[in-house]
């Protein structure tokens, strides 16, 4: 199922034990367009700290009472690594973090999860074909010096698009499909140049995306993007509605096994 991040947004998480808080703003991966963290406002009971609820500890999602179920509790919250919300994750910081609950490295495997297939509701340290702990030292070490591929949805949500020819409006919201947590689609406004509509985007059709401009270029003209399949906030997509817009653009679905990740 896709969801946008806005609803995502509004959700609850759920310990195992009682609820942490609310979601605030969500990281995701650029280079892979796949949300690692849920930004949590842990309220009263943990003196309103912001913390960080990786899709590992995340379970099928509540959509009628808006409830994320996480397989942790609220002590392990309480102790785990502090996180500073407001500057970047470094990589050591992640591989601290997810050390702390027993998760896997997502980044030390060629799928989107690392060595898992789908991260969620795993519990602390039960997972198969975990990397080795010195080769994931070594890899943090060569790469400790990397640029910093976590970004903020809320943040995102306002850059511009811009066609092959020109701009077409901005990133009104993302679709985010369950159990992979993969970023589908950028839900597009195009404002003033096409009043009152909305198309979708996928990530795989992004040439470019800067970050200090706040721009997103696609590979695409302005013209196929008037003639594409309009989208509105209240659709709930299906395979087929999808198939019908990758078909428009001539592109492979990410379902495809020949459509590749990038």
């Amino acid at each position: 199922m896709l969801r946008p991040l806005s609803e995502l947004e509004g959700y609850t998480i759920g310990a195992t034990d009682d609820t942490i808080g609310r979601v605030t703003d969500l990281y995701f991966d650029d280079r892979v367009w796949t949300l690692r963290y849920f930004v949590v406002e842990t309220g009263k009971w943990l003196a309103s700290r912001k913390v960080l609820i990786t899709p590992f500890s995340i379970g099928a999602p509540d959509r009628s009472d808006m409830i994320l179920p996480a397989s942790i509790t609220r002590d392990q919250v309480r102790n785990s690594p502090e996180m500073d919300t407001d500057r970047p994750v470094s990589r050591q910081q992640e591989e601290q973090f997810l050390g702390y609950y027993g998760y896997p490295n997502y980044w030390m495997g060629g799928g989107l999860w690392g060595p898992v297939a789908y991260p969620g509701g795993m519990l602390g340290g039960a997972m198969n074909g975990a990397p080795d702990i010195q080769d994931t030292q070594a890899w943090a070490e060569r790469h400790q010096h990397d640029d910093h591929h976590l970004r903020s949805g809320n943040a995102v949500r306002k850059y511009r698009i811009r066609a092959t020819d020109g701009d077409i409006g901005h990133v009104q919201d993302m679709l985010v499909e369950d159990g992979t947590w993969a970023i589908r689609y950028l839900v597009v406004n195009t404002g003033h140049w096409w009043l009152g509509h909305a198309v979708l985007v996928s990530p795989q059709w992004i040439n470019e995306v800067s970050w200090t401009d706040e721009t997103v270029s696609v590979n695409l003209t302005r013209d196929s993007i008037k003639a594409a399949p309009p989208y509105t906030m209240e659709t709930q997509l299906d395979r087929i509605e999808e198939e019908t817009l990758h078909k428009h653009y001539a592109r492979e679905g990410y379902w495809s096994e020949h459509s590749s990740q990038r």
